[in-house]
């Protein structure tokens, strides 16, 4: 797949829409024909992939120009553990850190600078590698958060609008709830899940993750699960959603999330779910609930 270069015009709309600071720079994909299996926000087992894995053969490049912060070939053995890492080069632009990881260490001597395109490594397999390709993502140090590539380059082409794949409603007990399978529920306080997933270009591709999922109820909304940064607060990874929310709360084991919290009172209730990718297209699936 080709790689679009960012445009001016990109990076201004995601500053007009409040996505990034002006500080932060423009960037391009680390990869000319690689195929992006794994993205940003991604439910992977109950925890979320901070980046994006790539499937890739040839040269991995500098996202932009920058320092070498870091380089930790696969031969390091300091920590006297493995690095799920493998091998993995940091380069420092500024304010944004990127970090390129789990490729073939060839044994490449790098420069104290690098320029923008600049091949830095070779796409394989190393550290907690499933596939020959690579890891890349980027750290904001100065909001000290991770950041969706897809917010500062500009994203691959995308036709095709999110799946909602189940709503599922979560008792306090745990229990789950199909609300299109059951004629009426009880009152109460519910967890919302959803599992979702997003193809850019056909289904035969991998389910990547939304960029967004919003729910309401009788058209109010009451909750919005953004893909766009993580930041850790005390040690514990957050998310936002209607604010800054623990990952443990919002990723369910079984590749949903848990994007609302909602009382039902006796009456009916209209549910929608709305799943949105980078690129504007959405879908929506909607449920009628009873509560006696």
């Amino acid at each position: 797949m080709r790689i679009i270069r960012i445009k001016k015009i990109h990076l201004l709309l995601c500053v007009l829409c409040g996505y990034l600071p002006l500080s932060l720079p423009a960037m391009d994909w680390p990869t000319a024909d690689g195929v992006m299996v794994n993205n940003f926000g991604l439910n992977d087992g109950g925890r979320p992939v901070l980046g994006a894995v790539f499937e890739a053969e040839g040269d991995i490049t500098a996202a932009d120009t920058g320092e070498l912060l870091f380089f930790r070939r696969t031969e390091n053995t300091a920590s006297r553990l493995p690095s799920p890492l493998g091998a993995w080069i940091a380069l420092d632009h500024g304010e944004i850190i990127s970090i390129y990881s789990r490729f073939e260490d060839t044994g490449k001597q790098l420069p104290h600078r690098i320029s923008r395109n600049e091949p830095i490594a070779a796409a394989g397999s190393s550290g907690w590698s499933i596939r020959k390709g690579f890891y890349f993502s980027l750290f904001d140090r100065k909001g000290r958060h991770w950041v969706n590539p897809s917010m500062i380059i500009t994203p691959f082409p995308d036709t095709r609008p999110p799946q909602i794949l189940s709503i599922m409603l979560k008792t306090q007990d745990g229990r789950l709830i199909n609300p299109n399978q059951v004629r009426s529920i009880s009152q109460g306080r519910y967890s919302i899940l959803v599992a979702a997933t997003d193809t850019r270009l056909s289904p035969g591709e991998s389910a990547l993750a939304p960029h967004q999922l919003v729910c309401s109820i009788n058209g109010a909304e009451i909750g919005a699960l953004q893909f766009e940064t993580y930041s850790a607060r005390d040690g514990v990874l957050m998310v936002y959603r209607n604010g800054l929310a623990p990952v443990q709360q919002v990723y369910a084991p079984l590749s949903a999330f848990e994007v609302s919290e909602v009382w039902f009172t006796r009456g009916q209730a209209t549910l929608e779910v709305i799943a949105r990718d980078i690129a504007g297209n959405e879908r929506s699936a909607i449920a009628r609930l009873l509560i006696e």
